[in-house]
């Protein structure tokens, strides 16, 4: 299995190629609920692809929690969250 570092990049890179404007720059900071650098339509394909990205590593990746949006608990919060929280489910590590 990949290590962590390597599965941020590439989670990273999928959350920009889900962003509509494409001049927005992206780090690990960003938030992606409550703005408009990404709509709804691309948070559920974002999400889609994330559970595709845990299907090639042989884990679930759930984010249909109740929490999920939550701008202040919620993994979608910022760029980093939601990074943090995949490799979290996927128990890989740092």
């Amino acid at each position: 299995m990949k290590d962590a570092s390597k599965i941020e990049l590439e989670l990273i890179t999928i959350i920009k190629n889900h962003v509509a404007d494409k001049s927005i720059t992206i780090n690990n900071k960003t938030p992606l609920i409550g703005t408009e650098i990404i709509d709804s339509m691309k948070l559920v394909e974002l999400c889609l692809a994330f559970e595709d990205k845990a299907a090639e590593l042989d884990f679930e990746f759930d984010w249909t929690s109740a929490t999920a949006m939550s701008k202040s608990r919620g993994m979608f919060r910022t760029v980093e969250s939601l990074v943090k929280e995949f490799i979290n489910q996927s128990k890989l590590k740092k």
